[in-house]
């Protein structure tokens, strides 16, 4: 098949609406897990975005066993985990990364012995793991944007805040931050940015949604301010590279999108300028 024919055969796999919300899926997604994944990486919170996602299947197994639509049940689950994790890191004397491993693979154990006794839906759980981006919704998709301006606007109404908690807790508590708060918030939004990207990333790629731009952008920046947007682009333009290469070559979507990730990571890698952000 000829290179023309190839274009005009992804040109037409776009013009369908069920690649169409993909699309937009893919870049509300990478939008919000760049967003929030800027400060998540330098707070050092990378594993409890990995650790989330992968507890997110044990609130799916949850709703399947007991009859609900798993993605009306995954987002509150999402968020008391959550919490339930916050508070066991600030009374607990364990370690993070240790408690968090804890979690995780116990979580992703739990449920998917849960998911064995349901034998009409063993055949998706590769969908669950990877995602299923062909998947989304309308309605994925308004609350994915309603999510992105919630997101949006927290950022920005404390973005003064949120820079002092992430770069120098101390002198945020002296200044008066009511750091609890603002801590609990963020997670709850993190919580529900994992959560409705279950869906079209999968359990085991979603955390790579929230770290990679975060430290693409940690190399190519040097202002906070550009960091955060540069973050929210490049996990945008991945997912619609990703896309086009998973419609271009026939390939797994998820995948993709992270694989193309990683290429710009190791490009901003290499950039001989590329400086580190100061944490």
């Amino acid at each position: 098949m000829t290179i023309e024919a190839e274009i005009t055969r992804v040109i037409g796999l776009f013009q369908l609406p069920f690649m169409q919300r993909a699309l937009m899926g893919g870049v509300l997604t990478g939008l919000m897990g760049g967003l929030l994944g800027s400060f998540t990486v330098l707070r050092q919170l990378s594993f409890f975005s990995d650790a989330l996602g992968h507890s997110a299947l044990l609130g799916i197994s949850i709703g399947l066993l007991l009859g609900f639509n798993p993605s009306w049940v995954l987002l509150p689950f999402a968020v008391v985990f959550a919490l339930v994790v916050t508070y066991f890191l600030e009374r607990t004397q364990l370690w993070t990364d240790a408690l968090l491993n804890i979690i995780y693979s116990s979580s992703l154990a739990v449920g998917i012995i849960l998911l064995s006794f349901r034998d009409e839906y063993q055949g998706g759980i590769t969908n669950l793991l990877f995602g299923d981006i062909l998947a989304v919704q309308t309605a994925d998709l308004i609350f994915g944007t309603l999510l992105l301006a919630v997101c949006a606007g927290f950022i920005g109404l404390t973005l003064r805040s949120q820079i002092l908690l992430t770069l120098h807790e101390p002198m945020a508590i002296a200044r008066g931050v009511n750091v609890s708060a603002q801590r609990t918030t963020f997670i709850v939004l993190l919580s529900l940015v994992v959560g409705i990207s279950i869906k079209a990333i999968g359990v085991l790629l979603i955390s790579a949604f929230v770290v990679i731009p975060a430290c693409s952008a940690r190399l190519l920046s040097r202002q906070f301010s550009h960091y955060i947007l540069i973050s929210a682009g490049l996990g945008a333009i991945s997912a619609v590279i990703g896309m086009l290469l998973s419609a271009l070559f026939d390939l797994p979507s998820g995948p993709s999108i992270v694989t193309v990730q990683l290429g710009i990571f190791l490009l901003a890698a290499l950039i001989p300028t590329a400086r580190v952000l100061a944490p």
